[in-house]
């Protein structure tokens, strides 16, 4: 090896081992990267439904027109107009079905709960990943890095005298390891954190919003109409 190294070149001579731990951390990070920008893009989506669906419910509109609205095409269907329509559509067929009024609302109660869960199970996607690369990659790192240290131990003890070019690359590459596991991990938990706390606002918003219309339907069962 010359006397001036460069980044690419230290990478490019690094060992095997320490080689597939960069490539490991690489892809890790590549990952995390594609699942932070899909996630923002979800999140975003679903919040501004959200606030442009709960505008729409409470502008004093029928809900069978906003419902029908939803059937013809015209309101997204993921996040809180899923809620609305499923916990609608139980209502829906509660209505016809003479029983009790507790038991119809329980039954719409549980739809909404149900489509509840699938749209948190959709928001949470991808996030035990962030959580995984951001836990781990600084220890995988930190395995590229002992291998490097070994390896400038090993040269100092095949030469006479100990120089720092004989050192040098194996330190190099121990830090490039470390330094890469840092790079894969940091932005991981960044983002893990801040769309944990983005989710469970959302999912605050989704069961205020279900505690809202289980209202709405109460008084509709036990007064005997429609909601509208």
């Amino acid at each position: 090896m010359s006397g001036t190294f460069s980044l690419t070149q230290l990478v490019l001579e690094a060992t095997i081992p320490v080689k597939l731990v960069m490539g490991v951390l690489i892809a890790a990070s590549v990952a995390s990267w594609v699942v932070i920008f899909a996630k923002r893009g979800l999140l975003s989506r679903i919040q501004n439904q959200a606030v442009a669906f709960e505008a729409r419910f409470w502008s004093g509109g029928s809900l069978p027109e906003l419902y029908e609205s939803m059937r013809r095409g015209r309101e997204p269907e993921e996040g809180l107009p899923q809620i609305f329509r499923a916990g609608y559509e139980e209502y829906a067929r509660q209505q016809g079905a003479k029983i009790p009024p507790d038991d119809a609302l329980a039954a719409v109660q549980r739809q909404m709960r149900v489509a509840m869960a699938r749209e948190t199970e959709k928001l949470e996607g991808g996030l035990s990943l962030l959580a995984t690369i951001g836990s781990t990659s600084p220890y995988v790192g930190l395995l590229g890095t002992v291998w490097g240290i070994v390896n400038a131990f090993v040269a100092i003890g095949n030469v006479k005298q100990a120089t720092l070019a004989s050192v040098a690359p194996g330190i190099a590459e121990a830090l490039i390891a470390t330094a890469i596991g840092l790079f894969a991990a940091i932005p991981a938990v960044i983002a893990y954190n801040f769309f944990v706390a983005r989710v469970d606002r959302l999912e605050s918003r989704f069961s205020t919003f279900a505690e809202e219309l289980t209202g709405i339907v109460d008084r509709g069962l036990r007064g005997g109409t429609r909601v509208g």
